[in-house]
């Protein structure tokens, strides 16, 4: 969570700054040395700006608006109830000024001179301290408003990643029932046939269930392409040459992150919609781009009748790009090519 700006820093440097600003005129012509005529007792009275004088007014200043600060940020962080918060933040405030304001103000009259009439210095005090009053209760205000307001866009995001990463988790255990679904149904097939194969494919498949079985949010590019090989050879123990793999990818992308699975849901996919037989051999080719994307391409050959399945292998994928990285993978269709372009991220 972010840190509240409502601290003892935050005092400091405000009250430093308003006390600067309350005394720039001070601390000019005590810097050029110049002199004020100033009224006692209705006779005018030159009056010269001495350094001891200037850092009291500095000093006094700080005070007032620094404790009146704390007071403004200690109220703020109380988590009342009542909907008369900043009215009663308000009294506080005005009843602790004309406190402060007083106290300060006879401290200030054991040090200097003000003439017979001490009583118009303290007037003329708590008027410039009501100021400070009013200046510190809006700044505080402000300062509360806009942390109130950070606060809730943060949380709010974290709400939508929590949300994003519930919908990830959820996508994710999608994907591994349906795989094992399929890799059964082709084991049951592969097993009237070729008994042989069937064991091959058992051990292979021991490999890719292992892979399966990992928990990552994302894996190499090499790791991936490893799994999907081992797929592969299991496909091609089913359907023999009459599925054909081709792979171009350049090594330079072996270190580029992935989602697990991707590029087997595509060649699952290929194999499960297009025919693959001896009359029509399925070629899957897996290529990388220049463009930081790696692609799964096949001819069109569709079969008449796709096989059964809920169709949550290439909508699943798209929705956990758009989830992780916030981006899209193209689909490109034609009469002639289907190809599937996901991204590569560094």
């Amino acid at each position: 969570m972010q840190r509240s700006p409502l601290n003892y820093r935050t005092a400091f440097l405000l009250a430093l700054g308003i006390s600067l600003l309350m005394n720039l005129i001070f601390i000019i012509m005590f810097f050029y040395g110049r002199d004020a005529v100033m009224p006692r007792d209705g006779e005018p009275v030159r009056q010269t700006f001495k350094l001891g004088n200037t850092l009291m007014h500095l000093f006094f200043n700080f005070l007032v608006a620094f404790l009146l600060y704390l007071i403004n940020f200690r109220l703020l962080r109380n988590r009342w109830a009542s909907r008369y918060k900043w009215l009663y933040i308000v009294l506080i405030t005005i009843v602790c000024a004309g406190v402060i304001s007083y106290v300060c103000s006879v401290i200030q009259l054991q040090f200097q001179d003000f003439g017979p009439h001490p009583e118009r210095f303290i007037r003329g005090g708590m008027f410039r301290d009501y100021f400070i009053a009013v200046v510190v209760l809006l700044s505080s205000q402000l300062i509360y408003l806009s942390y109130k307001q950070q606060q809730t866009v943060l949380e709010n995001e974290m709400l939508l990643a929590e949300n994003l990463k519930t919908r990830l988790t959820a996508l994710k255990n999608q994907v591994d029932p349906h795989f094992l679904f399929n890799s059964l149904n082709t084991l049951n097939s592969l097993i009237r046939i070729d008994t042989d194969k069937a064991q091959e494919y058992v051990q292979q498949l021991s490999f890719v269930f292992r892979y399966t079985l990992q928990n990552k949010d994302v894996i190499s590019l090499e790791e991936e392409l490893k799994f999907t090989r081992a797929y592969c050879m299991l496909m091609q123990i089913r359907y023999g040459d009459s599925l054909q793999f081709v792979e171009l990818v350049d090594e330079k992308y072996y270190d580029y992150q992935v989602i697990p699975l991707s590029l087997q849901i595509l060649v699952e996919n290929a194999i499960k919609h297009n025919v693959v037989s001896n009359r029509q051999p399925l070629k899957i080719t897996i290529s990388t781009s220049d463009q930081d994307t790696i692609s799964v391409s096949n001819p069109v050959q569709l079969k008449k009748e796709s096989e059964g399945g809920e169709g949550i292998g290439l909508a699943n994928l798209t929705e956990r790009y758009r989830l992780m990285w916030q981006q899209e993978i193209i689909i490109s269709y034609t009469e002639d090519r289907f190809e599937v372009i996901i991204p590569l991220k560094k």
